[in-house]
């Protein structure tokens, strides 16, 4: 359980916590195959993958999308500075391990608002003697606290990713595009973004039974269409680079994504299905599972 990771000296963060809903950040975790989650987390994906059972694959597939974004932005645009909002649980592999391993100078805040990120922030996005890793407790919502604390890890004089990944379906409509304005705003010409987005029109059949499910579960999600999604890029002045807006797994694919060994046949088979789903291959997704939109973008 996540709260067993948790020093004896954090009864702040402890009452933070509330174990009887679940909650966006677990629930993903489940998705990817975690283990930070508690049992409320782990009935609401069930529910879910049992209306559509390959709806995992868009979790995995937006995690993979991370791995190929940083290593594009770091490899081949010489990107040395990552702002990730709404990283959600630190389950591997994150920014900082992908784009150090690559830079080691490179530096990383991450900002998430709850508590159990919180906690394994602290115990684990560590980084080599070159490069910076930081956690900010902050909300999408105060870009302006964002700003403040980000600025003393990263020099916002200098180029920096803006990393948005399956966040802003948590925002509503109008404001979701203000928060983007926001952060673009401060960041220097040839900064990136970098977002994915839960697709209406991606899907759709499947997305609305898995979206359904985790609405009775008590979470909430605002899905956009294809245009919707490119008005984050537009209104800012920003063109995404090729290939563009696209489903997720159509983003310069590369075959790379990790695969864990099969064990025992006849063990993966007693298992149930929400602890098969990290075994699963992403490298030959069909055409109709992914139900989320991604692209990147400099700022000019």
């Amino acid at each position: 359980m996540p709260g067993d990771a948790l020093s004896p000296d954090s009864a702040e963060l402890r009452s933070r916590i509330d174990s009887t809903k679940p909650h966006p950040a677990r629930v993903y975790d489940v998705l990817l195959g975690g283990k930070d989650h508690y049992p409320v987390d782990r009935e609401a994906a069930a529910r879910a993958i049992a209306q559509h059972p390959r709806g995992f694959l868009t979790a995995r597939y937006n995690r993979d999308f991370l791995r190929r974004a940083v290593t594009t932005l770091v490899r081949d645009e010489g990107v040395r500075q990552f702002l990730d909002v709404g990283t959600g649980l630190p389950t591997a592999e994150n920014v900082h391990q992908i784009a150090q391993r690559l830079a080691p100078e490179t530096r990383v805040v991450y900002v998430d608002n709850d508590p159990i990120v919180l906690t394994h922030a602290r115990a684990l996005l560590t980084s080599g003697p070159e490069g910076r890793t930081d956690y900010v407790d902050a909300d999408l919502r105060d870009p302006a606290r964002i700003l403040e604390e980000a600025a003393r890890t990263l020099d916002l004089g200098r180029p920096v990713a803006l990393v948005l990944l399956a966040v802003l379906h948590f925002i509503e409509d109008e404001a979701a595009y203000a928060l983007v304005r926001d952060l673009l705003a401060a960041l220097p010409p040839g900064s990136w973004l970098v977002l994915s987005h839960l697709a209406e029109d991606l899907n759709p059949a499947g997305t609305s039974k898995v979206v359904g499910s985790l609405k009775k579960s008590g979470m909430t999600f605002v899905l956009r269409t294809r245009e919707q999604v490119e008005r984050f890029f537009d209104d800012n002045g920003l063109t995404p680079a090729a290939p563009g807006i696209v489903p997720v797994h159509h983003w310069r694919p590369d075959g790379a994504a990790p695969v864990l060994r099969v064990p025992d046949p006849e063990y993966l088979e007693s298992l149930e299905l929400i602890d098969r789903i990290k075994y699963a291959d992403i490298n030959d997704p069909s055409a109709g599972d992914p139900s989320i939109h991604a692209a990147i973008a400099r700022k000019p």
